[in-house]
């Protein structure tokens, strides 16, 4: 028996779907398909029921499965051990991060951690906080950096406050005024992100906090989008003052603040359930709350 073969069973029991789990291997689906029929043959017993829609778990998958998971994280655990007594920091850590976390704060830490533990693979995701979330709850991701809202299900540890600004074209109206009130905000166009993305969430409760309403609305899937959408003048936005930072210093954007009013979020660290963390994913983890302290 070989570890792979594990690794691919116990991907395909979580995933449910065996094109799922041949694609988060980066294998073929014929492939995956094939390694589970050894797997079988060896065991002598049937691992899963087939069917076009759906791949379910015989009992006997079951109990091979917590094994598996046994087996698996026991091998990680034997790995670390011996790169520990060589004093290396090894393996690969597969991180994902909301868009505004991935494109502005990721970066840098990544440059950093790189430097620091050569030997360590890492591979990222970014996409929206509800893509983010889904396969690191389903182990595709063993650490993921979101902002807003935590789904209950995850553990979720704060390691960072982010600012929510309102911003406008440097033409616009609203950017001849210093302070704007709640009244000034009614019945303008606004640019918002997709739905499943933190920063769209964030300026829904606001929206709806103040009672707004929208003249018009128009939704873009990046921060970048939203900026160049701003600042051609097709409306006012909600987003994170650190994706707007340079924008705002060369006057290409204004901030409109609102009176005595201050917009901030968690952004947050979340784990996959894994029964093995390697001393990779601790040092990461330790590296996102150091930046606390700094």
């Amino acid at each position: 028996m070989h570890i792979d073969h594990l690794k691919i069973f116990v991907t395909v029991v979580e995933l449910k779907h065996f094109s799922k789990a041949a694609k988060v291997l980066n294998l073929s689906q014929p492939n995956v398909s094939l390694h589970i029929r050894n797997l079988e043959s060896e065991l002598d017993t049937t691992l899963f029921i087939r069917s076009p829609k759906q791949v379910k778990v015989t009992a006997a998958g079951e109990m091979f499965y917590i094994k598996a998971r046994q087996i698996l994280s026991l091998y990680e655990e034997a790995k670390q051990e011996i790169a520990d007594q060589q004093h290396i920091v090894q393996g690969t850590i597969k991180i994902g991060a909301s868009f505004t976390i991935g494109e502005y704060i990721l970066p840098r830490i990544l440059a950093e951690y790189a430097k620091e533990h050569p030997k360590v693979n890492v591979e990222v995701m970014v996409g929206n906080t509800e893509e983010v979330m889904e396969k690191t709850r389903t182990n595709e991701l063993d650490i993921s950096l979101v902002e807003g809202e935590i789904d209950q299900e995850v553990e979720a540890v704060s390691f960072m406050d982010d600012e929510m600004i309102i911003i406008a074209s440097s033409h616009h109206p609203l950017a001849l005024i210093s302070v704007a009130t709640p009244e000034l905000l009614q019945n303008q166009v606004w640019i918002l992100r997709e739905s499943g993305s933190g920063t769209r969430a964030y300026s829904n409760q606001l929206i709806q906090h103040l009672e707004l309403k929208m003249k018009r609305s128009f939704v873009f899937s990046s921060s970048q989008g939203i900026k160049e959408a701003v600042s051609a003048g097709l409306g006012i936005a909600m987003i994170s003052r650190l994706t707007v930072r340079k924008e705002l210093e060369l006057g290409e954007l204004k901030e409109i603040a609102i009176a005595n009013q201050r917009f901030t979020r968690k952004l947050s660290i979340i784990k996959g359930k894994h029964d093995f963390i390697s001393r990779a994913h601790d040092l990461f983890i330790e590296k996102i709350l150091n930046m606390k302290k700094s």
